[in-house]
């Protein structure tokens, strides 16, 4: 995606006090704590080098920043793209830490990322950026302090040359130093699967809220990497209709319904969904607004705004990624009785399960897929419930509800420990 895109959307960190002061707002919350909770705790910016294969230096920037550990320690992904930007990634850990509130596990909010396109790098490359990294950032992370799982363009992989870089400097294995990582060191069983279970279950509440039924509901998907495709799998089995996905090259449509199984081993074969046959082309930005009853936002933040909000035709709409629609897009669904499930809610699950991960880890005991899927399905509809109560006693969107909740929990733990010294 080129800068000129990304350069062209709102600033995410601006998006993300925004959102926090309209909760703060109706909470009443003191300028003192506003001034606490609305700026990050930490901020690491490091520049280091990475040989390349070819015996080249070359420099590259990363970041991890954390925004609160009142409630915990601090838990976020790392993401690799050539626009990460320190904003961006500050945005990403405030929204971590009312993620982690809204669903009552005990951390505080972070992430990271390094601005690197790493498809442009070879295995080996992208192996020694990783560890590099680790390394830069290891006066952080740490298994009480703050662990680190995958986001954009990183994976289980790049968690276990992480997860080894830290052990090697420890002089000992610590599995709990990161989540997400390949189950042969550690990792979580339904942790891959995650995010997208936690976005369809909560649109299934919310479906059932609004007399929708799954069965023969349209669906459109922006974004079709681990969470999208797995969402539109999940739909698909449910017997709506996916009649729209796109990945970063572009998208395609079938009011009909696309045949989801054919269009992910398209993608696996391909590396996009685009180019399936018996499917229209249209751009990713597209996607959002085809006819539609449902709608999950899977991309990247700041692609639903103002200005095509009132183009979007879904009644229902699940972020499954961070921080795609503005405040001002907000305010025009919520006129427009379009119900809008905000991120830090509908994919929430997939920071749950690196929860059950690390407890796991910790305790060196392990549990089958179906306790935790159990656990997880408990967590999620108590969320849930108590998001959208809070809604319809406050006569306001989602968004907000959830900010409320979350904001209002680590605002108490804030006030209960006090300011040091």
């Amino acid at each position: 995606m080129g800068d000129n895109v990304r350069d062209s959307r709102p600033n995410p960190f601006d998006v993300a006090v925004a959102q926090f002061e309209v909760a703060a707002d109706r909470l009443n919350l003191s300028e003192d704590m506003r001034a606490i909770l609305r700026q990050p705790k930490r901020e690491l910016i490091v520049n280091f080098p990475v040989r390349m294969d070819d015996g080249s230096i070359r420099m590259y920037r990363g970041y991890r920043v954390q925004h609160n550990i009142n409630r915990g320690p601090a838990k976020g992904g790392i993401r690799y793209d050539a626009g990460v930007t320190l904003d961006e990634v500050r945005a990403l850990a405030m929204w971590m830490t009312w993620k982690c509130a809204v669903v009552d596990i005990p951390f505080g909010g972070a992430k990271g990322g390094v601005t690197v396109d790493p498809k442009v790098l070879s295995n080996a490359e992208l192996e020694r950026l990783t560890r590099r990294y680790a390394t830069e950032i290891s006066v952080l992370i740490g298994p009480t302090s703050d662990i680190p799982a995958p986001d954009v363009n990183t994976n289980a992989q790049i968690m276990a040359w992480i997860m080894d870089t830290y052990s090697m400097h420890a002089g000992y294995s610590v599995p709990a130093v990161v989540t997400g990582k390949p189950l042969a060191i550690g990792g979580s069983e339904g942790r891959n699967e995650a995010t997208a279970t936690g976005v369809v279950a909560v649109l299934k509440m919310a479906a059932e809220d609004m007399k929708m039924p799954m069965r023969g509901a349209r669906a459109a998907i922006q974004g079709f990497g681990n969470a999208g495709a797995i969402a539109a799998e999940l739909l698909h089995a449910e017997g709506a209709l996916v009649v729209a996905v796109s990945d970063r090259q572009g998208g395609i449509y079938d009011e009909s319904g696309l045949d989801i199984p054919a269009v992910v081993r398209h993608k696996r074969a391909t590396g996009s969904v685009v180019g399936f046959e018996k499917a229209q082309r249209i751009s990713s930005s597209d996607v959002l607004e085809v006819p539609c009853d449902m709608l999950i936002p899977a991309a990247t933040e700041g692609q639903i705004t103002s200005e095509n909000a009132k183009r979007i035709q879904a009644r229902l709409i699940a972020e499954a990624a961070n921080g795609p629609t503005t405040p001002e897009a907000d305010q025009i669904f919520f006129e427009r009785g379009i119900r809008v499930i905000p991120d830090i809610l509908a994919n929430a699950a997939g920071v749950t399960v690196s929860y059950f991960e690390w407890v796991q880890d910790l305790q060196s005991f392990f549990w089958t897929e179906e306790e935790i899927s159990e656990k997880l399905s408990h967590i999620m509809q108590r969320a849930y419930t108590d998001v959208a109560r809070l809604a319809s006693d406050q006569n306001c969107d989602m968004r907000t509800a959830a900010h409320m909740v979350a904001i209002r929990r680590v605002a108490d733990s804030t006030q209960l420990r006090g300011v040091y010294p």
